[in-house]
């Protein structure tokens, strides 16, 4: 006889899948982001760009390029090969990394650059694939997104704590060492996540009826599913391309940023300002597990996107009248692309499937969003670079603000009015199924 199947998450299983996925992501970042600790003072300017400018664009197309690829992989990629993938990934990204240090001060850092950016782009679908299509996918969502917020200006403290006190050669050699560093010492316990996650079961058959099933996608489901999304598909991802470049700007010019408002001497602001980012956002995800009904949980994440919209333009509005310190603005303008950020990596389409009973993966459509994203962001990077704006990283950075502020505002409402009128035209409303007491 079949046992039979709780009704009531395992909470210790749920903890410790969250935890597995906040430490995989965690430690990925250590490979992605801690060259942006570096300013690269004294490093030659490549075609006219600053070297520093330079590395960032390169990364961030490679990382780019991952996610237009991660569209076709994350979509048909089967659970009994997501470990070795993630595996296979982050030892390329090391050896880029390595190829950053041998190659130092020439134009080639570009493309090892660009070659480390390349894997990582898709280590974000195959984290979120161990957790989507669950009952409690808003907890370990929350778990696993607090990662990307504190993780970055983490890393980015080991990499100057080992610019400052551990590297004794010419500074300029160690900021370009200082990458494959970090990201040597994030191995281990990286290797160790990810046998945990691979130990993970799957969703349960209750978790299939509550967010619907998840499977591989063709490439005709793939665009079926976007011709029925339709419209409101549309002006999220343009709301997601804006928020991005914003986040985009704000994480890798972070140093620039912070110096700029006095305050680039102190390493540790990175992961200190981050902190209460990550507590607040994390509030708001863990609030959504207690909404059963994936049409009202989308309407949930929607008044969270527009209230991010409308708390970067005010904190923005005062920190340029005066009225408003640096420190907090940096805090404030953080938590409103997060609150509209975080979601869409990773509840947002997790809900939206379950309130249309698709039967797809959430890793599509956020590998569709963030694609989308990280091309906007390479195309705002270069318009600052090579536009002719004759203004700072401060200055640009106040006025991408403004522009993500309205513009976001628009498409998120946009699409929240798309997405209510076509499931108005459905007969009932979809919600989180009734347990079933056994299988």
């Amino acid at each position: 006889m079949n046992k039979p199947e709780r009704t009531t998450p395992r909470w210790g299983l749920t903890f410790g899948a969250g935890f597995a996925a906040f430490g995989a992501y965690f430690c990925m970042y250590a490979f992605r982001k801690p060259f942006t600790a570096a300013t690269f003072a004294g490093a030659d300017d490549i075609g006219g760009i600053d070297f520093k400018v330079a590395l960032v664009i390169a990364q961030v197309i490679g990382y780019a390029l991952s996610k237009f690829i991660g569209i076709k992989v994350i979509a048909e990629l089967r659970s009994g090969q997501r470990a070795l993938l993630f595996l296979s990934l982050i030892v390329f990204a090391e050896l880029a990394l390595v190829g950053f240090g041998l190659v130092g001060n020439h134009w080639l850092a570009l493309p090892m650059l660009f070659l480390n950016g390349l894997p990582l782009g898709m280590i974000w679908g195959i984290v979120f694939s161990y957790l989507e299509g669950r009952r409690t996918t808003e907890i370990l969502s929350a778990m696993l997104c607090v990662s990307f917020i504190v993780s970055s200006g983490a890393v980015k403290s080991v990499g100057a704590w080992i610019m400052q006190d551990i590297w004794t050669g010419p500074p300029l050699a160690g900021m370009f060492w200082m990458p494959a560093i970090t990201g040597a010492l994030f191995f281990l316990p990286l290797m160790g996540f990810i046998y945990w996650l691979y130990r993970l079961p799957p969703p349960t058959r209750n978790d299939e009826l509550a967010r619907s099933k998840r499977a591989p996608m063709s490439g005709a489901d793939r665009r079926n599913l976007l011709r029925r999304l339709g419209p409101g598909l549309v002006g999220i991802v343009l709301y997601y391309v804006l928020i991005t470049a914003f986040r985009d700007v704000r994480d890798n010019f972070a140093a620039e940023l912070w110096a700029a408002l006095g305050y680039g001497d102190a390493p540790a602001v990175f992961t200190l300002a981050e902190l209460p980012i990550a507590i607040l956002t994390l509030g708001t995800l863990v609030a959504g597990y207690f909404i059963s009904s994936n049409r009202v949980a989308l309407r949930y994440y929607h008044g969270l996107i527009v209230g991010s919209t409308l708390l970067i333009l005010l904190s923005t509005l005062a920190f340029s009248a005066g009225r408003l310190d640096g420190a907090y603005w940096m805090v404030l303008v953080g938590l409103g692309l997060y609150l509209g950020y975080v979601p869409l990596n990773a509840i947002y389409f997790d809900r939206l499937i379950g309130a249309f009973r698709e039967v797809a993966t959430a890793g599509f459509l956020i590998y569709v969003a963030d694609a989308s994203g990280y091309a906007g962001s390479v195309g705002v990077l270069l318009v600052k670079n090579t536009g002719g704006l004759a203004v700072s990283w401060l200055g640009f950075f106040v006025g991408l603000a403004y522009v993500a502020g309205l513009a976001g505002l628009v498409f998120a409402l946009f699409s929240w009015w798309s997405f209510e009128r076509k499931l108005g035209t459905t007969d009932h409303d979809f919600t989180t199924a009734e347990p079933i007491p056994g299988t």
